[in-house]
């Protein structure tokens, strides 16, 4: 039984040892090329590859001069589920350098981290919606790029989300339609009996010494002098008390 059931096996092994089949990267007599590999059939685009939108997936388009120019244009109707959905990738991927609020002082930059930009200085604030689309794709500066995290209709939904944060901070009474209530925040915040959180947006000490000249264009701060080694921050209150 034993001998009978060696043959078996050796047979068993044996046939599949020579069994017809192709090794990834090894050559073929079957093919007039001799390559086992085959290429990729003309003129076909995989499954998901197309692209046919290019401004959708680069952020940029091809101007009259050859250059590649950024659009203030999202691709796609901004409603409030990608207004959320931007929210919610944004407080995942962008909060840790650029903070909730956007003003670049995020934890990692309150632990030593080289601030992050203020997505409210007059600068980008002025940049079209597509740039934002443009640098978390491709990085800038000591940002890496976050086109493996985050997918391109992500991207685009943080870019919507990012223009209304900015829209939220710069906001006037101006852009409130007419008939509508408005009341300061500070004055509702007393008559409801919460604290005055609201103060001054300050850098972190270690982070002033390394990078002096960073609060320019940062509300609450005092701009940057290059005659003066320390850029001079008002001090921060203590925190108050939690609410009631």
């Amino acid at each position: 039984m034993g001998l009978c059931a060696l043959f078996l096996i050796a047979g068993c092994r044996q046939d599949m040892q020579n069994q017809p089949k192709m090794i990834p990267q090894r050559g073929s007599d079957f093919y007039a090329d001799h390559r086992g590999a085959r290429p990729q059939v003309v003129n076909t685009v995989a499954r998901g590859q197309l692209q046919a939108d290019s401004y959708f997936y680069t952020g940029v388009i091809l101007g009259a001069n050859g250059y590649r120019e950024e659009q203030n244009l999202m691709p796609f109707p901004v409603t409030m589920e990608v207004l959320d959905r931007g929210q919610e990738r944004f407080n995942i991927y962008c909060t840790p350098c650029h903070s909730r609020v956007g003003n670049g002082l995020g934890e990692i930059v309150d632990r030593g981290y080289k601030p992050a930009g203020n997505l409210h200085d007059q600068v980008r604030r002025a940049q079209p919606i597509s740039h934002y689309f443009y640098v978390m794709t491709h990085g800038y500066g000591a940002m890496p790029d976050y086109r493996e995290q985050l997918a391109p209709e992500d991207r685009w939904a943080v870019a919507a989300y990012i223009r209304a944060l900015q829209l939220s901070q710069a906001a006037s009474t101006q852009d409130v339609p007419s008939g509508e209530h408005v009341q300061n925040l500070k004055d509702l915040a007393t008559q409801e009996g919460h604290p005055d959180y609201a103060q001054p947006w300050s850098l972190p000490a270690s982070a002033v010494q390394a990078y002096p000249h960073t609060n320019e264009g940062t509300p609450g701060m005092a701009p940057g002098n290059p005659a003066d080694p320390l850029i001079k921050i008002p001090a921060s209150k203590p925190a108050p008390a939690a609410a009631k």
